[in-house]
């Protein structure tokens, strides 16, 4: 297992900040907004990763590496898995995690830049992303430069699978999400980080993210042949599939 980062240059982007600051108790508030589900759906993306026999996978914005490490554990030495972030202090979270986790040989991360990632042309059989997908596409100005670099990337046939928050289809059921994130999530958040900020945005970005649909949409306008979505927790969140 190489658990070396390879430094990038990152390079400005929106939001950056907001990750370097990353809290040491990151992992823990993510355990409690989400009930303890969020591994269970990490392990679900993780499956449909490797459902297609990959040979490399690449864990974007991978944040602690959490998904990345669940492909690398599932798969072992059949697949090469990288992962990949512009926030050291996250990769170097998610380097101290791997160093007490079982993952065989072959997961590396990477220092880099989602908007101009550092591998060659239809060099990924699979991409996947866990719960950073909405910080591309949510109102940020360089979703299409995002998305360009996904299929670029991926070979012919290739698949990006993302598991991400999502919009409820029943509106009770998506009501009382929305009062979930701006109470409970936003304040819990904050009380336990600090970041105002941070847990501000994370609610807001949630609330106000695309449903299956337009997500769907997206994905196909940005040079995906077809995609489809399942949900999961009522709706509030999605695991959404994406060919080129």
């Amino acid at each position: 297992m190489n658990l070396s980062v390879e430094m990038r240059v990152p390079g400005g982007r929106p939001l950056q900040g907001m990750f370097m600051a990353v809290p040491p108790r990151y992992d823990l508030i993510n355990r409690l907004i989400t009930w303890g589900r969020d591994d269970g759906w990490r392990r679900r993306a993780a499956r449909e990763c490797l459902s297609s026999g990959p040979e490399r996978v690449l864990d974007l914005c991978c944040g602690t590496g959490k998904l990345g490490m669940k492909v690398a554990g599932i798969a072992g030495d059949r697949v090469q898995t990288v992962a990949i972030d512009y926030s050291l202090p996250m990769l170097k979270l998610a380097v101290a995690q791997a160093r007490g986790a079982s993952r065989g040989d072959r997961l590396s991360f990477i220092d880099g830049d989602a908007a101009a990632l550092p591998f060659p042309d239809a060099c990924f059989d699979c991409v996947g992303i866990s719960f950073a997908f909405r910080n591309l596409t949510y109102r940020n100005p360089l979703t299409v430069r995002y998305l360009t670099e996904v299929v670029r990337i991926l070979r012919p046939g290739g698949r990006f699978v993302i598991v991400e928050s999502s919009q409820p289809a029943l509106w009770p059921v998506r009501r009382l999400f929305h009062l979930y994130l701006r109470g409970l999530v936003f304040r819990l958040g904050h009380l336990l980080s600090g970041n105002r900020g941070a847990y501000r945005y994370l609610a807001e970005s949630a609330a106000r993210f695309y449903t299956p649909d337009e997500l769907r949409q997206l994905l196909i306008s940005s040079g995906f042949r077809q995609s489809h979505s399942r949900p999961l927790m009522f709706g509030t969140v999605g695991l959404h599939v994406a060919v080129k």
